[in-house]
């Protein structure tokens, strides 16, 4: 896989994303309609580069994973983490890659989210665009979750725009 395939999946992933939160700081949250709006940063963790970087093009099947610290503010206090798990299904120009995640925050609120999304993206391009990801459910405050979290490229970072109802 390539270095910008990577990138994009981890950007469409915060995607989906497979999420950890480990810190005991509240996430701050706006009350919502029955729900929460809050925003976080993450940024992906260094991983061991054992993967394919070969510079072949993706092919269907292919899958890869990786992690982000998670934070209020961009470089702020980690409040989390999350881990992601993508795979191509469909090569080409555009690819897709379907990812999965869950997030998990501890403070107010607390509880798992979890969500994925259909990404299509240009294996040539090194600018990704902003994608949704659908939240499939969730557990503690998140209980009955749905709704979706917009992800948005911001230099090193992803912007993430939870949007929860229940």
């Amino acid at each position: 896989m390539t270095g910008s395939y990577r990138r994009i999946g981890a950007l469409g992933a915060a995607t989906v994303a497979a999420v950890a939160f480990a810190s005991a700081a509240p996430v701050a949250a706006a009350p919502a309609v029955d729900g929460f709006e809050f925003t976080l940063y993450s940024k992906e963790v260094p991983a061991d580069e054992s993967g394919d970087e070969t510079g072949r093009a993706p092919e269907v099947g292919d899958s890869f994973a990786f992690a982000d610290v998670l934070s209020r503010t961009k470089g702020g206090e980690s409040v989390g983490r999350d881990g992601v798990t993508c795979t191509v299904v469909r090569a080409g120009n555009p690819a897709d890659l379907l990812c999965v995640g869950t997030f998990v925050l501890n403070g107010g609120p607390g509880g798992q989210l979890t969500g994925q999304n259909l990404t299509s993206f240009d294996p040539s391009n090194e600018a990704p665009a902003a994608f949704d990801i659908a939240v499939t459910g969730g557990t503690g405050d998140f209980k009955d979750a749905r709704g979706y979290i917009r992800s948005t490229p911001d230099g090193d970072y992803a912007k993430l725009e939870f949007h929860i109802t229940r």
